[in-house]
């Protein structure tokens, strides 16, 4: 796969919309009842950053963002501004030989937990704890696997969790830039896609 540790241009994200997508087939009999199936047991984001491009400067930095992935080619990370903090996010339990944990964010509602991997974890911001107690050193984090690993095996029943910031791997969903230009030096964007790119 093909992938590039390079951000999305944040300040056009800012303004995209976007959020969790699930596929669910729905069938529904004569008499009017359903039966879902759930075909994804994880969301998959799907994100449209054409209204984040307000200016001039940043619609020349998309057109070159753009080009150099080569539309749908190239993965890239992308900053949620709705979802990309993460706090006290328990990543398991020493056993007296474990050495890595990977990073993970728990969603919680009512008695339902989904438990998503983070993969890309933003450089400075990771910060590991020990039964509750801040690590300075003694691991290390991938920031590209989101895989933590300690020197020294976590004692048993230790619980290792985290505070970190995340991006988003995503893509392009289109091949093809497409603007409409309304007056000299304003413009409009029809659909700027993106999508999740499960690791």
């Amino acid at each position: 796969m093909s992938f590039v540790e390079i951000q999305f241009p944040p300040k056009i994200a800012f303004g995209s919309s976007g959020g969790p997508l699930y596929a669910t087939e729905v069938s529904v009999s004569a008499s009017g009842y359903e039966q879902r199936n759930v075909l994804w047991s994880a969301a998959r984001l799907r994100y449209n950053v054409a209204h984040g491009v307000k200016t001039k400067a940043q619609m020349d930095e998309l057109i070159a963002f753009f080009r150099a992935r080569k539309g749908r080619a190239y993965g890239f990370r992308f900053k949620d501004w709705s979802d990309y903090q993460a706090t006290g996010q328990v990543l398991g339990t020493g056993n007296g030989s474990r050495t890595q944990f990977e990073l993970v964010k728990h969603y919680s509602s009512g008695n339902v937990v989904e438990t998503r991997r983070i993969h890309k974890a933003v450089a400075g911001t990771v910060k590991i704890y020990v039964n509750g107690i801040l690590q300075t050193g003694g691991y290390s984090a991938d920031m590209n696997t989101g895989l933590v690993s300690f020197s020294a095996p976590v004692g048993s029943g230790a619980v290792v969790s985290a505070d970190f910031e995340f991006d988003v791997p995503v893509r392009f969903d289109t091949d093809h830039l497409s603007a409409e230009w309304l007056d000299l030096g304003f413009h409009s964007w029809r659909d700027i896609p993106l999508i999740e790119i499960r690791l």
